[in-house]
């Protein structure tokens, strides 16, 4: 995993309860596979994510550095190092734009039974959702709410603490599966794991994890621990986001990473 990106960001540029984040990035990648094509359903008209600026520059070079790259992943957890990272903010932002590069079919599934936010980044309630997948009948799509033409959104839904204990389970396993056979990709919005291992558990599910660091917050040797339990757990992480980074960097350093 090594450093890509940085950025100086306009913190006004950002979306409700993210007003303060900009970020960089850092990756590696790898593995793909491809879905059928997603139920059709009527959809509102969605509250805009888009961005411009700084921001959006490195949110469109996140998403083409890790998904449209060949053998991209399609399955990927995005999980803060603490609380207060930005991931909610950040899944959401790298959904829409991946969805927006016309690609695939996006789903963006809130996993975060413990903290739930998916639903604020996107305006809407916490709907029908995936803890009631977890514990009730019929098929994914019941759980599904399509956001615009290429994007869709699982909440966490109305039933967090039943759905608690059942992230690990063979019943998740089921339902991640029937996201993959449905969607193209699927993203997952994950607790942080500074207070659980979820995003452990999840990662072993999934195709890997994107960590998500907070500039001047998150400790390096907190980042190291996190690291050394994902590999100790075969768990691959994809890369590290370097979130709310306010500050330039050099052109000529810039362009050496």
């Amino acid at each position: 995993m090594h450093e890509l990106v940085q950025s100086q960001v306009d913190p006004s540029q950002v979306a409700p309860r993210a007003s303060e984040d900009g970020f960089g990035v850092s990756q590696g990648l790898d593995n793909g596979f491809s879905a059928p094509q997603p139920v059709e359903d009527d959809f509102p008209a969605a509250l805009s994510l888009e961005t411009t600026g700084a921001i959006k520059q490195e949110i469109v070079k996140l998403v083409q550095k890790l998904f449209l790259s060949q053998q991209g992943p399609r399955r990927v957890v995005f999980a803060g190092a603490e609380s207060g990272c930005g991931c909610s903010w950040m899944c959401a932002r790298v959904a829409e734009e991946l969805a927006s590069q016309g690609r695939g079919t996006v789903c963006v599934v809130d996993c975060n039974l413990r903290s739930p936010g998916l639903h604020y980044q996107f305006g809407t309630e916490n709907h029908h959702g995936l803890s009631d997948a977890l514990v009730g009948p019929g098929p994914v799509r019941d759980y599904v709410h399509r956001w615009s033409r290429n994007l869709w959104l699982v909440s966490c839904g109305a039933s967090p603490e039943s759905g608690l204990t059942m992230l690990g389970s063979e019943r998740m396993r089921t339902r991640l599966a029937e996201l993959r056979a449905t969607f193209d990709y699927v993203l997952i919005d994950a607790a942080p794991l500074s207070s659980c291992n979820d995003a452990i558990v999840l990662g072993g599910l999934a195709d890997g994890v994107v960590l998500t660091l907070k500039a001047n917050s998150s400790r390096r040797e907190t980042a190291r621990n996190i690291l050394n339990e994902l590999q100790t757990a075969n768990v691959r992480v994809l890369g590290a986001v370097l979130n709310q980074r306010t500050f330039p960097i050099p052109e000529a350093l810039y362009n050496k990473l």
